[in-house]
Order: structure tokens, then C-alpha cells, then sequence
């Protein structure tokens, strides 16, 4: 089985091209010691240990931001597995594509000290080349980004720039990634995450709340739980209220009401600052009593219902 993720190699993809001559991936977060033996192999157990270090490292970090920063930090050296595909950017406006080929080492005294080792296929393609759900995923903000979404896309990708076996092997999908129930609207939703973002401030969500960010860089987007990624995390301006957006996408009612309230139970236990309240939103493309039943008996969860408009204008 074969996944892909989208790595950002430091700030702005400063250290790039010494990935790419190196021939490795890698992490930073000013630990600096070699955490051989010590990656758990749940990404929530680490997180639980090293949240509270990394927060004495980083006392002006939040939870939300230091579990940020050691679930990168866990999904870089462990969780992504010998064979798996990295998407990287290059800085200056092309991705360089790699297959992961090996276990966590640490390069003492180096920038991105906790690594993997890479091989790198092919040659470097240029961003605007990609689809443009790909392409916005590929640009976002974070360190490490799932991107088995777009899986078809970069299969066909990798087969024009690398030797690997054809046809390539399954793709494992994560639980909240399941075969749409309703494949028309899973294709018109498959843009949804990314115009909700580009579009956050003209939503109703956005005069209340603002997508997660740390450091000046947005990373609320495909937050990382133990359950796998929530869609967006945002907080209120006043930042008492965390807030789970979940996007239906075309799953089953019930997969995405439990896959909400999952996300959100993680959100309140791991996450939450005391006094911070926790809610949730389903978005979605049409109007769904069943999940208009599930949630009526929780208060603090809601449903929005979104528009498409399409028109033609004669040139």
C-alpha cells in the first residue's frame, strides 16, 4: 500500500535544495536529540509525551499549536512508510517528487535534524501544471499535508516521471476517506475544502471565527487527529471557541456525523484550553434530514448548506 503527503522542507521551503542534493526529508522543532526508539506507534501517544516538552521548549505555544507541531513532527519520521510518495515544494514555484526509502535517522547539529531518506524521481514539475484541487493542497500552509484525495491525479503524475511498478499498488484509505456514496456529488464537492478556505472571510463561519493559525501561517487546514485529518479547525476571534468543520462530500449521513463528533471529542481532550468550548459544522451540498435528526439532540453542532452557481457568458 502507497500513500502520499505533501512536505514543506522548513519555513517558505528554505532548506530545499539541500533536501534535494541530500537525498532526505526532515523535520526540525528544536528538539534537539536523537528520538530513536522513542516514536510511539500511535501518533497520540507521542503527541501526549512530547506536547508538554515541546512546550517547555516553546512556552508561547498553545496546545493546539504544539500538537500541531508533534504530529508533524511524528507523521515525518514515523508515520509515513518505506515507499510511501512525498510531493515536496521546491520554493520557487515546482515540486520535486520523492519515494521514501528508509527509517528515521538524526543528523546532529544540522537544520531539519530528524530525517528520513528520499529518493527523487525524475525532474522538478511545475505547480500550474497540476489540477487545481492538487495545486491548492500542494500550497497550503503546514508541514505535512495527506494527499491520497487526489490519488488518481498522482498516479498518472508519477508514472511520467518515475519507474515505479505499473500498475501501482492500492491506495490504503483512511476511514473518513471511504468511496462516496454519492460519486456526482463527491465530484462537485472535491473542491469545497479549498474554496472555503480561499473564501473564509465572506462566509458567515468567518465573522466569528478564523482558521487555526501559528507563526503568521494558516494551519488549520487538514488538522491532524488521531482519527486522521479534520478538514478545518478554526477558533472564535475572542478565542474562547474551537470550532470542527467537517465537509459531507457525498458520505453517508451517518459517517459524517460520527466522523464529527470523533474529531471533536479529540478537540476537547486534547486540545481545548480550560474555558475553551468546542462546536462543530457539516457543510454541505444539499439539505439532509438524517443528519438534521442526528444533530438536533446536540446543541453544539450545526449544518450549512452550500451553493454552486454556473453560468455562461458569451465571449
Amino acid at each position: 500500500m502507497r500513500n502520499y503527503y505533501r512536505v514543506r522542507l522548513g519555513r517558505d521551503s528554505a532548506n530545499a535544495a539541500e533536501c534535494f542534493s541530500g537525498n532526505f526529508i526532515g523535520t526540525d522543532y528544536e528538539i534537539e536529540e536523537d528520538l530513536s526508539g522513542r516514536f510511539h506507534d500511535k501518533w497520540k501517544d507521542f503527541n501526549r509525551e512530547f506536547i508538554p516538552i515541546y512546550q517547555k521548549i516553546r512556552p508561547d505555544k498553545t496546545k493546539i499549536g504544539a500538537g500541531l507541531a508533534m504530529g508533524a513532527l511524528w507523521t515525518v519520521s514515523k508515520g509515513i512508510l518505506d515507499g510511501d510518495i512525498v510531493l515536496c515544494p521546491d520554493g520557487k514555484g515546482s515540486i520535486r517528487i520523492g519515494q521514501v526509502a528508509g527509517g528515521y535517522y538524526y543528523q546532529h547539529g544540522a537544520e531539519l535534524q530528524h530525517r528520513r531518506p528520499v529518493i527523487w524521481l525524475g525532474v522538478p514539475i511545475p505547480i500550474a501544471s497540476l489540477s487545481e484541487g492538487l495545486r491548492a493542497s500542494v500550497i497550503t500552509q503546514g508541514t505535512v499535508i495527506f494527499l491520497n484525495k487526489h490519488s488518481t491525479e498522482l498516479d498518472a503524475v508519477l508514472k511520467t516521471v518515475s519507474s515505479l511498478p505499473s500498475p501501482l499498488p492500492d491506495i490504503a484509505v483512511p476511514e473518513e476517506m471511504e468511496l462516496a456514496e454519492d460519486p456526482v456529488a463527491f465530484a462537485m464537492e472535491s473542491h469545497l475544502e479549498e474554496f472555503l478556505v480561499a473564501n473564509w472571510a465572506q462566509t458567515e463561519l468567518g465573522r466569528e471565527f478564523v482558521i487555526f493559525a501559528e507563526d503568521g501561517e494558516q494551519v488549520g487546514q487538514q488538522y491532524q487527529t488521531d482519527t486522521g485529518p479534520l478538514d478545518i479547525l478554526a477558533i472564535s476571534k475572542d478565542k474562547k471557541r474551537l470550532l470542527v468543520v467537517e465537509l459531507k462530500r457525498g458520505r453517508a449521513s451517518d459517517a459524517v456525523v460520527g466522523q464529527l463528533c470523533r474529531y471533536m471529542g479529540y478537540v476537547k481532550e486534547e486540545l481545548a484550553e480550560p474555558g475553551q468550548t468546542v462546536e462543530g459544522v457539516i457543510v454541505a451540498l444539499e439539505d439532509d434530514q438524517r443528519i438534521r435528526r442526528a444533530i438536533s439532540i446536540v446543541p453544539n453542532i450545526r449544518m450549512y448548506r452550500y451553493e454552486v452557481s454556473f453560468k455562461l457568458v458569451k465571449a
